[in-house]
C-alpha cells in the first residue's frame, strides 16, 4: 500500500528528488512521521481589507494573521487513522513570531470519490479543500488548491471562487545547502494576494508508533463528508 501522496501523484512520484519522495512517503505504511524545522525568510499576508479574514481564520488556526521575517518555523507530519477509518496525515505548521506563536493546521486524507486530497482545514475540519499534486521538471512537488467545501452541521455548500483561496505551494530539495525550501502563497480572485510564506527547514524521521497518538496535532472535531 503506498501513502497517500503517491496514491494522487501516480507516475509522477516516480519524478519527485529521492529527498521529497521520502517526506511525501510519511504514512501507515511506511510507519514514518516527520518533523521539519527552520525558518521562514518573510511571512506575509494582503492589505488592511484581507486581515479581519485573516483574524477570523487566526481563531480555529486556518491561516496566520501576522507578518514577519525570519520567523522559527516547524511542520509535523504525523500519519494516523481518523475515527472514520481513514488514513490520515497532519499538515501542522508552527511559526514561533515574537510575542505569540501561531500555528496553521490542515489534515490530509485521499478520497477515491473525488480522485484526490482532500485537505481539512483548521482546528474543527469545517472547510474541505480538493489539492492537485505534480511534479515539476526540477523534482520539486506542486500542490494546487482546487474546490473547497464549508461544512458545519447539516450545511454543505460549495465556497464561490469569488470568495475562496486559491494556493500553491512548491517544495524543493535544495542538494547544496541540504535543506528544503518552501514558497506557499495563497491569493483571492477579488481581493488578491492573502497569505503566504517562503523559507527552509530540514527534515527529521521518527517512528509514528514510538509517537504515541499525538492528539496535540489532531483536529478537535472530524468532518466525515470529503
Amino acid at each position: 500500500m503506498s501513502s497517500i501522496f503517491q496514491r494522487a501523484l501516480g507516475s509522477d512520484f516516480d519524478r519527485l528528488h529521492p529527498r521529497i519522495q521520502r517526506r511525501f512517503s510519511v504514512g501507515l505504511d511506511t510507519g514514518e512521521a516527520c518533523a521539519g524545522r527552520g525558518v521562514m525568510d518573510r511571512v506575509w499576508h494582503g492589505g488592511p481589507l484581507v486581515r479581519p479574514f485573516l483574524a477570523l481564520g487566526g481563531v480555529r488556526n486556518i491561516l496566520v494573521p501576522k507578518s514577519g521575517s525570519d520567523i522559527p518555523f516547524t511542520i509535523e507530519n504525523f500519519p494516523y487513522t481518523d475515527s472514520y477509518g481513514r488514513e490520515t496525515v497532519t499538515f501542522v505548521r508552527t511559526f514561533a513570531f515574537p510575542g505569540r506563536t501561531r500555528r496553521f493546521d490542515a489534515t490530509m486524507v485521499f478520497s477515491p470519490e473525488r480522485g484526490c486530497i482532500v485537505d481539512y482545514l483548521g482546528t474543527h475540519q469545517h472547510l474541505a479543500t480538493d489539492l492537485h499534486f505534480e511534479a515539476d521538471t526540477t523534482g520539486a512537488i506542486v500542490i494546487r488548491s482546487g474546490e473547497h467545501r464549508f461544512r458545519e452541521g447539516p450545511l454543505d455548500v460549495r465556497v464561490p471562487d469569488l470568495i475562496g483561496g486559491d494556493t500553491v505551494v512548491r517544495e524543493s530539495y535544495d542538494e547544496e545547502a541540504g535543506r528544503f525550501r518552501i514558497q506557499v502563497s495563497v491569493s483571492n480572485r477579488r481581493f488578491g494576494r492573502l497569505f503566504g510564506y517562503d523559507g527552509s527547514f530540514t527534515a527529521d524521521y521518527a517512528d509514528a508508533s514510538a509517537c504515541g497518538s499525538r492528539t496535540d496535532l489532531r483536529p478537535v472535531r472530524e468532518e466525515a463528508r470529503a
